[in-house]
């Protein structure tokens, strides 16, 4: 039995922008598919359950939003965190050695 090597990881690069949109696209349009069977749903039923997914059919849009426009942050620094940026102390001192 030949065993697959095991691969590790040297960066914490994110995933291509390209795989980022077809995931976001496939997370709105399942989120899309659903209200449409809340909203054909809530014309067949009847009672409660009828106002149940015409409810469902009214309020998932805006979800479906949040949720495929979630991930891929602007703004956030992920990187190691090793870079400490120089004090004005040390400036100052830079600074008055030369005169």
């Amino acid at each position: 039995m030949k065993q697959e090597p095991e691969v590790f990881s040297i960066s914490a690069v994110d995933t291509g922008l390209t795989q980022d949109q077809s995931g976001r696209e496939r997370r709105y349009l399942i989120s899309m598919g659903l209200r449409t069977a809340c909203f054909v749903g809530g014309i067949m039923a009847e009672g409660v359950l009828r106002w149940s997914l015409i409810f469902g059919a009214v309020v998932l849009p805006y979800f479906a939003v949040v949720i495929a426009n979630a991930g891929r942050e602007r703004g956030a620094w992920s990187g190691s965190g090793d870079f400490i940026p120089p004090s004005n102390e040390v400036l100052e001192a830079g600074s008055s050695s030369t005169n």
